[in-house]
């Protein structure tokens, strides 16, 4: 994760007094991991939020203590068992941090290091840190280091390029929007093939031929290939080859597949190219049912993160 400052801006905006309440440091068991956050405000007669930190009672009496807050900054630790009755038998310490329109220009970069609840000079370690990360050119992961709070600012590490605003299409972006890793370009022929209202967080980009785009996608992009004709969706995959993508998925049957890859074979693409392709999408197993593509596809594209991240981690280790 990291600091959403477009969201936190956005609230500010909307809301005037935001407290944002992140999970600064975790023991033992946690509903969530460091770094996960909520932002809370208050309203008419209590307090409305965005985002989770989990847990149920503890992130219910965190959202009362935010609306009250009256320090700019609060860290506090909760055993979670003894204190909130819960079962997870570790313990959380939270930075609960109060903002206003003025406090928002000193968030305005690429890593955000500040005191967490009471103001101190940066430690050597907090410097050295920063220094090793910016050398590096590494995002460094959200942690309290000697009462200094560290954290990026959020950047979606995934580029997602949903090809088609149909039945699924919309399904995916309700399912794959929410998600903090995904930047999401959803094109189509027209702009009435898409919803009235899509949100903030989402391109919608429109051409009579689509596959066009593909040139303008960055080759880390994912692609999810899912239109109204099968002709469209051949020619995205014959654009998708030609060019190049860290996954690209397209919706259908074995024998829609199988007609697919004859096809593309005879346009000139090796059989290793075209099985970068996958067909069908998602878990058959599911159902054909809109929203139960789109948790198919959502749970495999989470399921590729997590060995992305599994492997860097064993790449960390073996440079060690």
């Amino acid at each position: 994760m990291g600091v959403d400052l477009d969201g936190l801006k956005a609230a500010v905006t909307a809301h005037g007094r935001v407290t944002r309440v992140v999970i600064a440091a975790i023991r033992g068991s946690s509903p969530r991991e460091a770094g996960a956050a909520m932002l809370v405000w208050r309203t008419g007669d209590g307090f409305a939020q965005s985002g989770t930190i989990g847990g149920g009672a503890l992130e219910y009496e965190a959202a009362q203590k935010a609306v009250v807050q009256d320090r700019a900054s609060v860290l506090s630790t909760h055993a979670l068992g003894p204190d909130l009755g819960q079962c997870c038998g570790g313990s959380v310490t939270l930075l609960s941090e109060v903002y206003q329109a003025n406090d928002l220009e000193r968030l305005d970069t690429e890593v955000i290091a500040r005191p967490a609840g009471q103001d101190s000079p940066m430690p050597l370690t907090v410097r050295r840190l920063l220094t090793r990360q910016r050398n590096q050119g590494q995002r460094p992961a959200p942690q309290l280091i000697d009462g200094w709070m560290i954290e990026a600012r959020h950047r979606p590490e995934h580029p997602l390029w949903i090809w088609g605003a149909g039945h699924v299409g919309r399904a995916l972006v309700d399912v794959l929007a929410p998600l903090p890793d995904h930047d999401i370009t959803w094109v189509d022929t027209a702009r009435n093939r898409f919803p009235e209202h899509i949100s903030d967080t989402i391109t919608p980009l429109w051409a009579e031929n689509p596959s066009l785009l593909v040139a303008h996608a960055p080759s880390t992009a994912r692609h999810l290939v899912l239109t109204y004709s099968h002709e469209l969706d051949l020619a995205l995959c014959h654009a998708l080859l030609k060019h190049d993508f860290a996954f690209a998925g397209l919706i259908g049957s074995a024998t829609k597949w199988a007609r697919f890859r004859s096809r593309l074979a005879a346009l000139g693409h090796a059989p290793a190219r075209i099985d970068r392709i996958t067909c069908p999408i998602g878990d058959p197993a599911l159902g054909k049912h809109p929203q139960a593509i789109a948790v198919g596809v959502t749970a495999q594209l989470l399921a590729l993160d997590a060995r992305g991240s599994a492997e860097q981690e064993l790449r960390k280790d073996r440079h060690a």
